[in-house]
């Protein structure tokens, strides 16, 4: 299980997100697989959807990252409820690049700069809110504070980390955020910069053993905060084969009349995780009753 710990400065203008995702992406590689720099860019994605998802009000809302720089990984894209629990994928799980001039897996090089980071909130309204913006880097957690200063003109700092072993599992994945909302002190802006400038990637305070509470009061050091919530989070997707016979009718009754002809089964697999479902020509034919009424 991940770890997910909100803080709220005691005046109430300042809120910082400390979270441990280490479990959650090691789920994520297993299922699918990927190389280092795709199981470092969907982590990050994971982490920073589960943190955002975090701070929707309803239980029923959800929210879904997606970037897409036209580099080698494709689309990777991450869904979270609000509880910050997480599903995702990547197009392309296995890309090779060298590593970055830091001598760090390449993130930005294998997504790509060429293109956009969306969020989509579905907060159970006609029509789900969708705000874009183009990509700044391909890292992820510059483009999360980009989304955000555009789109919801929220001060913002995201920072996103995954540590990959040599046997490609995952040894420590996480990150922060921290928001100023309208009404705080100027001089809080100060502290925080001077904060972001001297802390540790979030890696390395992981992999040190810091917990998400302490790394939350590590970016906001010297603002008197106290913990608002914590709960435990998880990788979990929530396909069954309803959802999945329900996908099927939505393609039409022309692509499901070509499945019934078929002699062998229809088998389908979900994007996010390990889970298949068969449908027999006898089962797609009675999809194609629905499709058709």
């Amino acid at each position: 299980m991940g770890k997910i710990v909100r803080t709220l400065s005691t005046d109430g203008s300042v809120l910082a997100i400390g979270i441990d995702t280490t479990d959650v992406v090691a789920r994520a590689e297993q299922i699918h697989k990927t190389s280092a720099v795709v199981t470092a860019a969907l982590g990050r994605m994971l982490t920073a959807a589960s943190m955002m998802g975090s701070m929707l009000k309803g239980d029923k809302d959800t929210l879904t990252l997606r970037i897409n720089g036209n580099g080698a990984t494709g689309t990777v894209a991450a869904v979270s409820d609000s509880r910050g629990n997480v599903k995702g994928y990547a197009v392309n799980s296995v890309v090779e690049i060298p590593l970055n001039n830091k001598g760090k897996l390449d993130v930005g090089g294998a997504v790509g700069k060429d293109g956009l980071l969306t969020v989509i909130k579905d907060l159970g309204l006609k029509e789900p809110y969708v705000g874009q913006v183009p990509i700044v880097s391909g890292e992820i957690a510059e483009d999360i504070t980009s989304y955000y200063a555009v789109s919801e003109q929220i001060p913002t700092v995201c920072s996103l980390g995954v540590l990959v072993n040599p046997d490609l599992t995952v040894r420590a994945a996480g990150g922060f955020l921290v928001q100023l909302l309208p009404f705080a002190d100027e001089s809080y802006i100060d502290i925080i910069e001077k904060n972001i400038k001297t802390i540790p990637s979030a890696t390395q305070m992981l992999d040190s053993g810091m917990t998400p509470e302490e790394i939350a009061f590590k970016a906001l050091e010297g603002i008197e905060s106290n913990v608002l919530d914590s709960w435990d989070i998880a990788y979990k997707c929530d396909c069954n084969k309803e959802r999945v016979e329900k996908a099927l009718i939505s393609i039409g009754a022309e692509e499901l009349e070509d499945m019934a002809c078929q002699p062998e089964d229809t088998k389908v697999e979900c994007h996010f995780c390990d889970n298949k479902y068969s449908f027999t020509p006898k089962q797609i034919k009675k999809l194609l009753k629905s499709a058709k009424s």
